[in-house]
């Protein structure tokens, strides 16, 4: 088996990638707005209802008009699951891994095609798509082979006249809900997760980046994917979203969005339904509100940028972005000027211009949202930079810098979902940890330090899922930085980890008598 290798990110400072991602631009731009059917069981099905899929920095530009699947395609798709699964669970698992090697190769060669329709449909400037890109890339190469590897079981000890068996065999019709602000590497990810492992899907994306999903739909069945295994449904989460969470043909529900609607989607699938046979499992991430600690012994430069990197890429709509930063009293004016001079260099515009750092942001509801906390965080703290927006032509918001915060604030506590970072000051680094800690979320963190026991310290007291030291707390690799949260961040599920595929399926223990 090839040793797996993640995908190496576009180096764009090169003419020729300049060059190449340009084009892609235009292909994507030759079928903006076209119309794309539902995908059920292989048959393409067309409504009357449609989703409109918008650029949110030229808010006027069509991506795309998808289909619309209401209850009765709901149906239609979770009986065509149920029959496929019959089928497809025993189907090799070599050769579902071969799908997914063959899918990813698919996507290598139109790497930039892919990342272009980032860049228009969820508004990525070119680094942030292109590393979208090659996070599916790898989801798909690393979940090939950790098929491979579990695939046998694992070994259980057998004792004199006996033979055991440990295998794992998998769970059924899997809901897969994607979100839009990785839209083309979690919807991938979690998708290729549950279809590799023997489930059948019904994949519900995001509701703003349909297009990118139905794209990677034509991708897996050029790859050979039979009709029935992943079903394209995009549709509304009131209608399709809880008709499927409550079906009970459903196994198992793989979530990636906001805290509320994971927990609503818990409190659903905890009822068992009339003729369900099982307890739904959930595999869900749900946000965070991550901190980055500053130490008084720290690189305060290093400090600065992790802050506004990890703050501002994407505009802050990740769930791993830093939008808490807690600094040592001793640097706290230092590091607080520098993060300012940093945001001030920033550039916000259209990211189809590569000069751009910041993009838009999503949408007019993330756009209202983001600036009533832009007005909460004025009265509760000191506005060292932005608090503006425009919304005349796309979702813009500035980067946003609130200093001298109670760490107990609205803006210290709420996941917020954009540009807009709060500062606290602590007086010691105990009192920095106990801040940090101090959320409801436990997704990730970072602690900026040059001292080895506060580094030691906070590996076994700061409480959350990924912990990065002397670096941003976004951008974990797949197989690298296996990525999942604690608290109400998720159920730590581990993507891109090693046992992740496990919660896919379940073991079964064999035992002869020999």
């Amino acid at each position: 088996m090839i040793p797996y290798k993640h995908e190496p990110f576009t180096d764009f400072s090169k003419k020729e990638n300049r060059q190449q991602y340009e084009e892609a631009l235009k292909l994507v731009e030759s079928y903006l707005g076209e119309e794309y059917p539902l995908i059920i069981g292989g048959e393409r099905v067309t409504t009357e209802a449609k989703i409109v899929s918008f650029n949110p920095a030229k808010k006027e530009e069509v991506v795309g008009h998808v289909s619309k699947a209401n209850k009765e395609l709901a149906e239609k798709a979770m009986k065509v699951a149920d029959e496929t699964f019959n089928t497809w669970k025993k189907v090799k698992p070599e050769i579902r891994a071969d799908i997914l090697f063959k899918a990813a190769a698919i996507v290598r060669r139109r790497k930039h095609e892919f990342s272009a329709l980032l860049t228009k449909e969820a508004g990525k400037p070119w680094n942030e798509a292109d590393a979208d890109t090659a996070e599916a890339i790898d989801f798909m190469e690393y979940y090939g082979r950790q098929m491979l590897r579990i695939k046998d079981g694992m070994p259980v000890e057998s004792r004199p006249g006996e033979y055991n068996r440990y295998d794992y065999i998998p769970l059924g019709v899997g809901v897969v809900i994607s979100p839009w602000n990785f839209a083309f590497a979690i919807m991938a990810g979690t998708a290729v997760a549950a279809m590799v492992t023997g489930n059948t899907v019904l994949l519900k994306p995001a509701s703003t980046t349909p297009v990118i999903a139905y794209k990677f739909m034509e991708v897996l069945e050029q790859a050979g994917m039979p009709p029935g295994v992943i079903n394209y449904i995009p549709g509304s989460g009131a209608e399709v979203g809880d008709y499927l969470v409550d079906h009970p043909r459903t196994r198992f529900i793989s979530f990636t969005g906001s805290r509320d609607v994971g927990l609503r989607i818990f409190d659903r699938a905890s009822k068992v339904g009339k003729g369900q046979l099982w307890m739904k499992r959930l595999i869900a991430e749900m946000g965070g509100k991550d901190t980055i600690v500053v130490d008084k012994d720290a690189d305060l430069e290093l400090a600065a940028q992790s802050i506004v990197k990890s703050a501002f890429g994407f505009s802050g709509q990740k769930c791993s972005a830093c939008s808490r930063a807690v600094i040592l009293e001793d640097v706290y004016d230092q590091v607080v000027k520098r993060v300012e001079e940093l945001t001030k260099e920033l550039s916000i515009g259209d990211p189809t211009d590569h000069s751009n750092f910041m993009g838009p942001v999503i949408d007019q509801n993330a756009f209202n949202k983001i600036m009533d906390y832009v007005e909460i965080g004025k009265n509760e703290g000191r506005l060292v930079f932005g608090g503006t927006g425009d919304e005349s032509k796309g979702y813009f918001v500035n980067p946003t810098v609130f200093a001298d915060l109670d760490p107990k604030s609205r803006i210290m506590q709420e996941e917020i979902f954009g540009p807009v970072v709060g500062i606290s000051k602590a007086k010691d680094f105990d009192e920095a940890i106990e801040i940090a800690n101090n959320t409801e979320y436990g997704l990730t963190g970072a602690v900026i330090t040059n001292n080895r026991m506060n580094l030691e310290r906070a590996r076994e007291d700061f409480h959350v899922g990924n912990l990065y030291f002397n670096r941003g707390c976004t951008g974990a690799i797949v197989g690298y930085q296996p990525f999942g949260g604690f608290n109400l961040s998720g159920t730590d599920s581990k993507a891109g980890g090693p046992d992740y595929l496990q919660l896919h399926m379940q073991a079964k223990t064999t035992s002869e008598m020999l």
